[in-house]
């Protein structure tokens, strides 16, 4: 990020900081103090906000956050969405900003004096504005003051930052998620103007979804960075040909994992030599997409190695790959380099344990294993005599030593496997791995059978969403599908009845968390302002609907002189059809 010349402004306010000391003085003795910064004598630039330990109330912080908004809407001129966003979601800026302030009452009159003090110390304490703005797009405290760009303090003094800030933002890209992006690709903040927008329609001719395009930029954000990679091109040339459109490999991505091109193209060469035609590959992907995504890692590394060593023919393992794709998960890969090892410590020789190998693998894959010393004593045997055992029957070492797991009497008795295989099999259609962590939070997260959930998801479905965006909603709010279909659908009507479209649930799904009562009254609200030109016509549905009452009263309410009568009568209208 370039550094920007210090406007008239910024040095205006940073001569003020120099006197917080004659403007402030520290008062004790009174109920509300304000706690001042005392700036180093060796710069003239104002501080950044300590990390506070004090225990800040939270009305306290609540009022912060209203007049960091107001400072930065009405003082600084930020638009309205910008001011909001960051108001809301630099809750650490905040809680320091209101540590300034030694509140001991709870009252509203209180309130008033909290709220005249902090903006009386933002009037005279300039403060950086990069620290809330980037906490706001979710970069942590801990890396926040690291990547601070040096000598700029005020948002407007950098003027590619928030042009292309809000070319993100038009293009879809979530606010909160673009924290990854500053980190990882910084350069993309400073693109000249028109730049990150070709870069977009570059995706857009390799035939990739709006949806898919901002996905993949946030989990992948040196992507926007110089020319295209050619190892993302060759994936995608791959793909092409074998009939597998971009985007499913995109719905597949994890913002919370690392995507490596590098990988995906050495497993595709991988399959080839074990002897996959692309058709297989094909089918395997689809069928298991994490082995495109993830790899092959150490563990499959390992066992190769270690089965190559031991006797095993490649072609007997590829021919298992082949038979068994399954195996080829880390898990199975591990539990085999697993099973060399415990029969070598046993004193198994190389060439029974390539036979053994050579007759079982597929089932010795899903072996989890004690170990040695465990299965010796549980048997009373030592090594030589466990070696034996299994020299002359195998399978005894899947019955002796594997890892079973028993349910109790309980368990079983209140198990129901027809209920079960109904729930898993919706959950493995959105995606998620069987038998992995994920999947068995997914069964405690998601209520009700197998069928209603389908029923659930396909009334989103029906209402005009696209299938794999309504997937990305429900695994943000699980809670989606924990609502009858009548819910659903009496929500997705009630906001086409106003004009919105449906798909600007895909950006807010919680509209599905708020009450039915609450969300009519906040529409008709704003549809009445709307109607006498009284408010921005363009507020996004969460501005409207998620604003605390306090604050939706604000400014959808007191703006207009006829406003809390209107408010009013829709309050006592929600209440009559209530009662």
């Amino acid at each position: 990020m370039s550094s920007a010349t210090i406007t008239p402004y910024s040095f205006l306010l940073t001569m003020i900081s120099h006197f917080n000391t004659l403007l402030f003085p520290s008062i004790h003795h009174k109920p509300l103090t304000i706690q001042t910064f005392h700036s180093s004598s060796h710069t003239h630039v104002p501080h950044a906000f300590p990390i506070t330990s004090i225990r800040v109330s939270r009305a306290l912080k609540t009022e912060a956050q209203h007049v960091l908004f107001d400072y930065l809407h009405s003082t600084r001129g930020y638009n309205f969405l910008d001011a909001e966003f960051i108001s809301r979601n630099s809750p650490r800026f905040v809680e320091s900003l209101a540590s300034k302030i030694n509140d001991e009452k709870n009252d509203d009159d209180n309130n008033d004096a909290v709220s005249r003090a902090l903006k009386k110390f933002l009037r005279y304490n300039p403060v950086n504005e990069f620290e809330p703005f980037l906490e706001s797009l979710g970069i942590s405290q801990s890396e926040l003051h690291s990547i601070l760009p040096p000598g700029v303090f005020f948002l407007t003094d950098d003027h590619l930052l928030i042009e292309n800030f809000h070319a993100l933002c038009n293009y879809g890209v979530p606010r909160n998620r673009m924290g990854r992006i500053y980190k990882e690709a910084r350069e993309v903040f400073g693109y000249e103007s028109g730049v990150l927008l070709s870069k977009f329609q570059g995706f857009e001719n390799l035939g990739l979804g709006k949806s898919s395009i901002i996905k993949l930029v946030v989990c992948c954000p040196l992507l926007l960075v110089g020319d295209v990679d050619c190892e993302f091109l060759a994936v995608v040339d791959w793909l092409k040909r074998n009939g597998i459109e971009s985007d499913w490999l995109v719905n597949y991505m994890s913002c919370s994992r690392t995507c490596s091109w590098r990988k995906m193209l050495d497993a595709i060469e991988f399959l080839c030599k074990a002897g996959y035609l692309e058709d297989g590959m094909r089918e395997l992907f689809k069928e298991n997409p994490k082995l495109l995504l993830e790899g092959f890692g150490k563990n499959m590394e390992l066992f190769l190695a270690r089965a190559v060593e031991s006797g095993v023919e490649t072609s007997v393992i590829y021919s298992y790959f082949r038979e068994y794709p399954y195996i080829m998960s880390n898990k199975c890969a591990k539990n085999l380099w697993r099973v060399i090892g415990f029969l070598e410590i046993i004193g198994m020789g190389r060439d029974e344990i390539a036979c053994i190998l050579s007759d079982y693998m597929h089932l010795l894959s899903k072996l989890s294993l004690k170990g040695h010393r465990t299965v010796c004593k549980e048997l009373e045997v030592g090594k030589a005599d466990l070696c034996q055992i299994i020299k002359d029957d195998p399978l005894k070492l899947i019955s002796l030593a594997s890892k079973m797991e028993r349910k109790s009497d309980e368990q079983l008795r209140n198990h129901d496997p027809c209920k079960y295989l109904e729930k898993t099999t919706f959950l493995l259609k959105l995606g998620y791995t069987e038998n992995s962590e994920e999947m068995e939070e997914a069964l405690k997260m998601f209520r009700g059978r197998g069928d209603q959930l389908q029923e659930r998801f396909d009334c989103l479905v029906e209402a005009g969403l696209d299938y794999n965006s309504v997937i990305q909603m429900i695994k943000r709010i699980p809670m989606i599908l924990n609502l009858q279909r009548i819910t659903i659908q009496k929500k997705i009507d009630f906001l086409k009845s106003f004009g919105y479209p449906v798909e600007c649930l895909v950006g807010f799904p919680t509209y599905f968390c708020h009450d039915l009562d609450k969300i009519i009254e906040r529409l008709s609200m704003y549809a009445w302002l709307k109607e006498r030109n009284a408010v921005n016509p363009a507020l996004t549905l969460s501005t409207i609907v998620s604003s605390n009452e306090k604050r939706f009263v604000k400014y959808f309410v007191n703006i207009h002189p006829q406003g809390p009568t209107i408010w009013k009568s829709l309050k006592e209208l929600s209440n009559k059809d209530k009662n």
